[in-house]
């Protein structure tokens, strides 16, 4: 199986589909055209610093030790990472929506709201 990395040194930064997925634990195969997600299309370095970012709590300080990088350093690469990941709203709405129904069966589970309550909760 080719790694990640190797797939990005083929393709840069230039516009991808994935086009078949196959599930290891299960074999299954799927084909079609998907789009990967915004942070796929970031250069290799650019995707490791993010997520370096990430597991460090969006903390600057422990980015500069990491990377050995200045303040200005990170924000700059930061800000730079940022406007290659403006996303519209539209992404954003589906998965609160889905937080939210999760919540709301959450609470049905957990006895807090009743059924009609919940189902009431989810038709908003």
């Amino acid at each position: 199986m080719q790694s990640w990395e190797t797939l990005m040194e083929v393709v840069g930064t230039k516009s991808f589909t994935v086009e078949k997925v196959r599930v290891l634990e299960t074999d299954i195969v799927i084909t079609g055209s998907f789009a990967p997600p915004p942070l796929a299309h970031l250069p290799n370095e650019d995707q490791i610093f993010t997520s370096a970012f990430i597991v460090s709590h969006g903390s600057i300080k422990k980015m500069e030790t990491l990377f050995e990088i200045s303040y200005p350093t990170v924000k700059t690469r930061l800000n730079r990472i940022t406007k290659l990941l403006e996303l519209p709203r539209a992404d954003i709405a589906p998965a609160r929506k889905t937080s939210y129904r999760l919540k709301i069966l959450d609470a049905l589970d957990r006895g807090k709201l009743s059924l009609n309550s919940a189902i009431e909760a989810l038709k908003k």
